[in-house]
C-alpha cells in the first residue's frame, strides 16, 4: 500500500506546488498592475478626487469619470490584490511544509494591510508628503515581496535548491564578495526607490528640465529641496548603475556557468538600462504620462530582479544541505 499511495502522494504535493505558484505569479501580475494604476493617479493629480475613504462619496461604486476613475479604480485594484495576497496566505498555510515560506505569506498579508492603511491616510490626512512617499515606497517593496513569493513556490525550485547545494565550492579568486555586493545594490536601489518616490510626491520631477546637463551643468545650484532631491535622484540611478554592471562582471566570472544566475543576471541588465531610458524620456518628454507610469512600474520590476539574482548568489557562495523533495 505505501509504495502505490507515494506516487499519488507525490502527484498531489506537486499539484498544490503549481497551484501556489500559480497564485504567487497572478499576484505578481495584479501588482504590477497596481503600481501603474497608482503611478496613473499621482500623473494625473487625482489623489483626491475622491475625497473619503474607505468610502467614495459614501458608495462602492461612485459614477467612474475624471479623476474618480484613476482613484477609484486604483483602489479596486488594490482590493483585488489584498484578496489574492490573504488568498495566497491561507493556501500556503495549509498546504505549504515549508515554514518559513508560510511566514513570507504572512508577511506579504502585513504588508498589504499596512499598504490598504497609509493609502487610506493620504486622503484622510489630506496628501501628507511623508505618508505618500512611504505609501510610494512600500508598493514596490511589495512587488519584491510577490516576486520572492513566486520564486520560492516555482516547481523548479528545489531542483534550483538542490542545484546549489551541491554545485561545486566557490574558487579562491576572485575573493568572495558578490553576495555583499549584491545586498548593497539592492540597498542602492531601495535608496533610489525612495528619492523617485519623493521627486514625484514633491512635483520635482521637471525642476531640472534638461538631461543628461542638470539646469546646463553637471551640477546644479542646489538651493531648493526639489532641485536637491531631483539631483541627488540622478547621481542615484548612476550608482545603481554602477553597482549593477560591477555585480554582474563579479557574479558571471565567479559563477557564470550557472544558467540560472546568468539569466537573472541578464534580466536585472535589462531593466536597469531600461530604467536610465524611462528617467531620460521623462525629461526629454515632459513628464509624458504614460512614460513616467513605465519608470515607476520598471523600478520595481529592476529591484524584483536585482533580488532574485542576489538570493541565488548567496544560494552558490552558502549553500545549505541539500532541500527535502516535496512528499
Amino acid at each position: 500500500m505505501n509504495f502505490s499511495r507515494s506516487p499519488a502522494r507525490k502527484n498531489l504535493a506537486a499539484r498544490r506546488q503549481r497551484w501556489s505558484h500559480g497564485l504567487a505569479l497572478l499576484l505578481c501580475a495584479a501588482t504590477a498592475v497596481l503600481l501603474a494604476a497608482g503611478a496613473l493617479v499621482t500623473g494625473t493629480g487625482s489623489s483626491l478626487a475622491v475625497p473619503d475613504w474607505p468610502l467614495a462619496y459614501g458608495q462602492l461604486f461612485p459614477p467612474m469619470v475624471g479623476g474618480i476613475l484613476f482613484e477609484h479604480g486604483h483602489r479596486l485594484i488594490a482590493a483585488a490584490v489584498g484578496l489574492l495576497t490573504v488568498a495566497l496566505a491561507i493556501w500556503l498555510a495549509v498546504v505549504e511544509p515549508r515554514r518559513w515560506v508560510r511566514w513570507l505569506g504572512f508577511a506579504a498579508v502585513l504588508a498589504v494591510a499596512l499598504q490598504g492603511l497609509l493609502g487610506g491616510l493620504t486622503v484622510l490626512l489630506l496628501l501628507p508628503k511623508s505618508i505618500s512617499v512611504g505609501h510610494a515606497l512600500l508598493a514596490q517593496l511589495f512587488f519584491v515581496l510577490a516576486a520572492l513569493l513566486a520564486q520560492v513556490t516555482a516547481p523548479a525550485w528545489f531542483a534550483l535548491a538542490s542545484s546549489a547545494a551541491v554545485g561545486s565550492k566557490p574558487i579562491p579568486q576572485p575573493p568572495a564578495g558578490a553576495r555583499w555586493l549584491g545586498v548593497a545594490t539592492l540597498g542602492a536601489l531601495e535608496a533610489e526607490l525612495l528619492l523617485g518616490a519623493m521627486v514625484r510626491h514633491n512635483n520635482a520631477g521637471l525642476v531640472i528640465p534638461d538631461f543628461p546637463l542638470a539646469l546646463g551643468r553637471l551640477v546644479p545650484p542646489l538651493d531648493s529641496f526639489p532641485v536637491t532631491i531631483h539631483y541627488l535622484h540622478r547621481l542615484g540611478a548612476l550608482a545603481v548603475l554602477v553597482l549593477v554592471a560591477i555585480m554582474t562582471w563579479m557574479a558571471a566570472r565567479r559563477h557564470g556557468r550557472d544558467a540560472p544566475l546568468v539569466r537573472r543576471l541578464a534580466a536585472m541588465v535589462l531593466f536597469a538600462l531600461i530604467q536610465v531610458a524611462l528617467g531620460a524620456s521623462v525629461i526629454w518628454m515632459q513628464r509624458n504620462l504614460w512614460v513616467t507610469t513605465l519608470h515607476v512600474v520598471n523600478g520595481g520590476v529592476l529591484t524584483a530582479a536585482a533580488t532574485l539574482a542576489t538570493l541565488r548568489i548567496w544560494m552558490l557562495e552558502s549553500p545549505g544541505p541539500r532541500p527535502e523533495p516535496l512528499s
